[in-house]
């Protein structure tokens, strides 16, 4: 009988089991930050910064981890966020990203460079609660487009990504030549030779689709092809350092259904997110991904949750590795958190069983934290229940 725990009894478990699957630059690519790494180390650190203070004597035999989200009711108070080489961590990522995440009832953010067409992944998910990623081009007309088409296709939420103005500095990415569009080297080809991702992704693509996969969501002006370069207009197309709040309030205009803001980590930005119409907003330093230094996420919510708690939904990501940490951002007024590398591991190290089982155990350890606090409720999770070491 195949082991359902995957030899994974915490995510640190599945990211070194990915980290042996996976080539080193694709590896490095998924889990590291920029430049230092001390946004993705600020991450960690701001977490162990805060203690939990658990109440006893208390009945807890009725947990649930039910939450509500615009509307709609999620078994578990996580969302698998967007991330944009699903496809590259498994044969069809994205596919059993979001079957993992309808399976176990919660959303699945699907990011607009993912490698599967949109329309496929809400057909294969049966109808999931899919919401749908993009980052705001200067080229309006382009940008409404690919909603317009997210709209038809019947996600229900928008995530509007606004901490990119400008790619972070990945010096990782160019030393192991692992970037996009994909550059063949001879220590990239060398790194490309591992058999397990070679036979069980890329020939997979190639024997069942004819080739790599690409950008399908990307309109056809920016370029698809992971392999070839764009060209100097299309990549000019997809800038976002001349964008404004103003963009995001014709992005309100379009689109009927709620919109969320990723990036941010501002009380007063958070307010200007609200004053454009936004139904919600991400706190997030992108994972230690852009910004080397960037303050970390759950240190900067409770002045958001205070500012803007009661206008709009506050969600978070960055450095989510443990159930008590997602307990921590509860407490502190997040509603749910947003999961992006702890999936990715999962997914590659067994596709969708993997998926499923780093939600599982973010899932079982949530539930321990909550009965150990005394609380049987997502609700019931407070500030009182945690406290600064300092």
């Amino acid at each position: 009988m195949a082991d359902a725990s995957l030899g994974a009894y915490n995510i640190e478990d599945l990211r070194e089991i990915a980290r042996r699957r996976l080539p080193h630059g694709l590896f490095e690519y998924l889990d590291r930050g920029t430049e230092d790494d001390v946004s993705l180390r600020n991450n960690r650190t701001a977490f162990e910064q805060i203690g939990l203070r658990p109440r006893v004597l208390v009945d807890v035999s009725k947990r649930n981890q039910e939450v509500t989200l615009f509307g709609r009711s999620i078994k578990m108070p996580l969302v698998i966020g967007p991330t944009g080489f699903g496809g590259l961590c498994a044969y069809q990522g994205e596919f059993a990203l979001a079957k993992a995440a309808a399976a176990a009832g919660v959303p699945y953010v699907l990011g607009a460079a993912s490698l599967t067409a949109m329309e496929k992944v809400v057909e294969q998910s049966g109808g999931a609660n899919l919401w749908f990623q993009i980052t705001m081009w200067p080229d309006r007309k382009l940008c409404h487009t690919l909603v317009e088409r997210a709209r038809v296709a019947g996600f229900q939420a928008l995530v509007v990504l606004v901490d990119a103005a400008v790619l972070g500095n990945r010096e990782y990415n160019r030393r192991n030549g692992f970037m996009i569009p994909f550059q063949l080297t001879w220590r990239s080809a060398f790194d490309l030779l591992h058999f397990h991702w070679l036979c069980g992704v890329i020939l997979q693509y190639v024997l069942r689709e004819g080739g790599l996969p690409s950008h399908d969501n990307y309109p056809e002006e920016l370029g698809r092809r992971l392999t070839s370069g764009r060209t100097s207009a299309g990549r000019k197309r997809t800038k976002t350092d001349s964008l404004s709040w103003e963009d995001l309030r014709a992005l309100r205009k379009v689109w009927p259904h709620p919109l969320i803001v990723k990036g941010i980590l501002s009380p007063r930005d958070a307010v200007l997110a609200a004053d454009c119409g936004a139904d919600g907003i991400v706190v997030s330093n992108h994972g230690g991904r852009n910004l080397d230094g960037a303050i970390a996420p759950i240190t900067a919510l409770p002045q958001i949750v205070d500012v803007v708690g009661k206008r709009l939904t506050v969600l978070i990501d960055s450095g989510f590795r443990r159930g008590s940490d997602v307990v921590k951002a509860l407490a502190l007024g997040a509603k749910a958190v947003l999961l992006g590398r702890a999936p990715l591991y999962g997914l590659s190290v067994a596709g969708q069983a993997g998926v499923t089982r780093s939600l599982e155990i973010f899932r079982d350890e949530i539930d321990r934290v909550m009965a150990l606090l005394g609380c049987n409720s997502v609700a019931e999770l407070a500030p009182e229940l945690l406290s600064w070491n300092r």
